[in-house]
């Protein structure tokens, strides 16, 4: 039943899980309550996700909680193909997923998932419940709810829950701090320039860095590039992150200013049509383009290609335009540079977002008073609990508060 490249691949997409399972011990954790637990049994869980290393070891953790999982690829270009092998081969999951899948395989895929019938969702990007939403509402009745990993689809889920669009209960992964504050500043600060150097190359010392967007993710890009001795400019809508990124030491104007003298230029704010025709027309030769948003909206490739043309690759995942005298690169054809240029972010990171994405499951499942539609909140309680397992298994450990203590902040009588 499976869609992949080559089950032949499975025997090193087994090594890959296995090396990553080695950083990701809270979820090892958790896969072993789940076992004894069973908190998805008889229940089907669809799952459209980036198919990776780290990814596959999340899957794992749901079959051994009981549940019949069904995985596809949330990216055409995220998928490591040995892994999705391994899936089907090693572990008995269906997986529907091939590196470089055309768009209408891609959906293909999705609709092979819906006809599971699932009373469970996970998504990366929103894709899974807006195809339900769109053209198969009658599922909706059944399904106990569903978590989404990105910023992307929170923004989507949100917007729907507002049009009174949302029929279906979901929880913002995304937003717990132990996803965003760590996966989205510290995976992809990391795997985005791991993307970027691999694709071309590229010294990042002595460049002019531009990102454009500011939130967890632009900061942790904008930090990692700083580090490594990149000159970073910073594009903001919000006069707020805006103002935080320059008190963090970086320079703040618009992209049509930093157009004109960026190196390379990566977007990260979830939006469309970030870099334009405009920005594109004052670029200096030999400008590097990238995106690290979720979807491949945020270049206009179709304003680059109205001035260029067909471009010519150059390089694994690098495309060459000609403007003129003029050259501009694009990365992973404008799709997610980190997935589809490398690895994505490391285990370690995704230790934490996986953990809360799979608790955040298991309390949909076993709840006794099913759930309303709407967006909720990963429990605070849980966010506390799994960071509490990442310090343990890094070795640490916290100070606790005396009687004393807690009487103190308890009260409002003592001052000055």
């Amino acid at each position: 039943m499976s869609d992949i490249k080559d089950i032949n691949l499975a025997a090193e997409g087994k090594r890959r899980i296995e090396w990553a399972e080695r950083d990701m011990p809270v979820l090892r954790e958790i896969r072993a309550r789940f076992e004894k637990e069973q908190p998805f049994a008889g229940k089907v869980l669809a799952a459209v996700l980036h198919v990776t290393a780290e990814t596959a070891n999340l899957v794992r953790a749901l079959k051994a909680g009981g549940a019949t999982v069904f995985l596809a690829a949330s990216n055409p270009l995220s998928t490591q193909d040995d892994v999705a092998a391994a899936l089907v081969k090693e572990y008995g999951i269906e997986t529907f997923a091939i590196k470089g899948e055309s768009k209408e395989t891609f959906f293909k895929h999705i609709e092979t998932l819906i006809a599971q019938k699932p009373v469970l969702t996970m998504d990366d990007g929103a894709d899974l419940v807006s195809t339900i939403h769109q053209h198969h509402p009658e599922l909706l009745a059944n399904i106990l709810g569903g978590t989404e990993e990105t910023t992307t689809g929170v923004i989507r889920l949100r917007a729907m829950h507002k049009d009174g669009a949302l029929k279906m209960p979901i929880v913002a992964v995304n937003d717990a701090k132990t996803k965003n504050m760590f996966d989205n500043r510290y995976g992809t600060g990391q795997s985005t320039l791991d993307g970027i150097i691999r694709a071309t190359d590229v010294l990042i010392a002595g460049k002019t860095f531009v990102v454009a967007g500011y939130g967890w993710c632009g900061k942790g890009l904008a930090m990692r590039a700083k580090g490594m001795g990149a000159g970073v400019i910073v594009t903001e809508i919000d006069p707020i992150k805006a103002l935080e990124a320059a008190m963090d030491g970086f320079y703040v104007t618009t992209m049509a200013n930093a157009a004109a003298v960026g190196d390379i230029f990566c977007t990260v704010t979830g939006n469309m049509n970030v870099i334009r025709g405009e920005h594109f027309k004052v670029m200096k030769d030999g400008a590097m383009v990238c995106n690290s948003g979720h979807f491949d909206v945020e270049i206009n490739l179709k304003d680059l290609a109205a001035l260029a043309g067909t471009p010519t690759a150059v390089r694994e995942n690098v495309q060459e335009y000609q403007i003129g005298d003029k050259r501009i690169y694009v990365l992973a054809e404008g799709r997610l540079v980190n997935l589809a240029a490398a690895e994505g972010h490391p285990a370690s990171v995704m230790d934490m977002s996986f953990a809360t994405q799979a608790l955040a499951s298991s309390w949909m499942a076993t709840e006794k008073t099913p759930l309303s539609a709407g967006v909720y909140e990963v429990p605070e309680a849980t966010e506390e609990m799994i960071a509490a397992m990442k310090l343990k298994s890094m070795g640490m450990t916290i100070d606790t508060l005396t009687e004393e203590q807690q009487k103190y902040l308890a009260s409002w009588q003592e001052g000055t």
